[in-house]
């Protein structure tokens, strides 16, 4: 029973056990493809496109309908589309390698990098606006879709004009969580100044062209003709053009245009921030640091699924949108619209799918789609998330139980048992009632026939069935965190027969 130093018992990250999991992804892929062409014929889109991500790739990707009516050009993966705010991760991004290169702190206040923002304070007790307060959108500015868009290609000069003339607050900051684009402009002007660069080019260089993200693009005037996604508004059963908006100083909140090629690199990006693990990096910043743009901050609704009754709680992240239904299923997304399109990305961290799409409709709902579609998948293919796998340590604490649970064997003065137990386990409970509820569940349930495989929480605590003629016992086990971890807490339950 001699123990050894958890220095000798690597972390072992989550994994996917399910051999079919891939096959069961292309089996599905057919019903993937019909579901976006009932979507597509539905909501009178011009047109639609998506793409499927998995580990690292994209999948699959599939398109209908035109980019230009006139023209009659197809939608394909090439197509660039303005993606509205799904841009506002990449500049969320962009403020983190800044932060993590030392350039500025998240809780900086704004002024220090904004000396022209002046602000209309509700109260007087108020904190001062930082940084982050931006990042996750409870700076206390109003919700300002409507007006925010339309600032789109905003001078730089009228933008500080703007700041200095006075920013009206609908709460105080810190308080209440509000969508608001201006935020995001804000954080542009911080990247240009801390930068030394327009924010355009900084995002371009540390960002876009070290993920290979070589046709994104922030004005639409650069891009080619036969690529530049044209943007319509279905009215009155017809279509009619959008004028396409220039970008300026909100460019940061919603002005980048990209690809189905693209923006899958961006999303494989963030996937691959999971699990937790020792891998050698790449991109923009650590996996660290793409886990904590993934955090939720201010929770935003709670909602029942339009296509099946499911609650699902949601969370505001740093330009992105975290969700978490009543299955424990997890995603990170991020919607965008502006006149002529709509789009949304979408990912399930611990599922390693991701699916991005784009349409090239006035405000198209693609959130709501790509919601309905990503769940519809997970339960086609019979996805599983990420398995933790048992640690050394973990597996040699359950074993030495075992033995000290079957042969009754509580004698305190035992050396061995001494390598066990933490110092507190005895002083929990007494020695002489952990061995009579010992004995009592193992009288209960009969001769033991089965010990299952324990089922881990995390690397130092778990739990495991031991199976009897007449029933069984849940056993809890939880270890300490010292260097050699011992068992600190040890709970049996009695699982009747159904």
């Amino acid at each position: 029973m001699a123990s050894i130093s958890n220095r000798n018992y690597p972390y072992k990250p989550p994994v996917f056990t399910d051999e079919d999991r891939l096959d069961k992804l292309k089996n599905t892929l057919p019903d993937l493809k019909e579901l976006f062409q009932q979507e597509f014929s539905g909501n009178h889109f011009p047109g639609l496109i998506y793409g499927l991500i998995v580990d690292g790739q994209l999948f699959c990707s599939e398109s209908f309908g035109y980019t230009n009516l006139e023209q009659n050009l197809p939608t394909t993966t090439k197509s660039l589309f303005r993606i509205a705010s799904m841009t506002k991760s990449i500049t969320a991004m962009a403020i983190v390698k800044l932060r993590d290169d030392g350039k500025l702190r998240l809780d900086d206040p704004v002024d220090k990098y904004i000396p022209e923002i002046f602000t209309n304070e509700l109260t007087n007790d108020g904190p001062i606006i930082t940084v982050r307060h931006l990042l996750i959108q409870d700076a206390g500015m109003p919700e300002d879709d409507q007006w925010g868009d339309q600032q789109l290609a905003l001078p730089d000069e009228d933008f500080l004009k703007l700041l200095k003339n006075g920013i009206s607050l609908s709460n105080p900051p810190g308080t209440i969580w509000e969508y608001t684009n201006l935020a995001y402009a804000m954080l542009g002007r911080i990247i240009t100044v801390v930068s030394e660069m327009p924010y355009q080019n900084y995002i371009k260089q540390e960002i876009l062209d070290p993920l290979g993200m070589t046709h994104t693009i922030w004005e639409y005037s650069d891009a080619p003709s036969e690529l530049l996604v044209c943007g319509y508004r279905w009215e009155c059963d017809s279509y009619s053009k959008e004028t396409p908006l220039h970008h300026g100083s909100f460019g940061a909140m919603g002005g980048l245009i990209s690809s189905i090629d693209d923006f899958s690199k961006y999303v494989a990006y963030h996937l691959q921030a999971w699990p937790a693990r020792s891998e050698p990096e790449y991109g923009p910043l650590r996996r660290s640091s793409l886990r904590e743009m993934h955090h939720p901050w201010n929770f935003i609704e709670l909602k029942t699924f339009p296509h099946r009754s499911c609650l699902v709680t949601s969370a505001y992240c740093y330009g992105l949108k975290w969700s978490m239904d009543q299955d424990g299923v997890i995603s990170v997304s991020h919607s965008g619209g502006l006149p002529g399109f709509g789009c949304n990305w979408m990912m399930l961290p611990e599922y390693g799918v991701g699916l991005v799409s784009f349409a090239n409709s006035t405000y198209a709902d693609l959130e709501h789609i790509n919601t309905t579609i990503i769940d519809k998948l997970v339960h086609l293919a019979d996805l599983k998330p990420r398995k933790l796998p048992i640690s050394k340590i973990l597996a040699e604490r359950k074993e030495q139980v075992i033995q000290v649970i079957l042969n009754n064997n509580w004698n305190i003065h035992d050396s061995e048992l001494l390598t066990i137990f933490a110092d507190n386990f005895f002083n929990n409970s007494s020695l002489e009632r952990r061995k009579a509820v010992s004995r009592d569940l193992l009288d209960q349930i009969g001769k033991v026939v089965e010990i299952e495989e324990l089922t881990p929480k995390n690397q130092l605590s778990g739990t495991f069935h031991l199976k009897g003629e007449n029933g069984s016992v849940r056993i809890l086990l939880c270890l300490s965190p010292e260097s050699i971890p011992l068992v600190q807490e040890l709970e049996l339950t009695m699982i009747k027969q159904s």
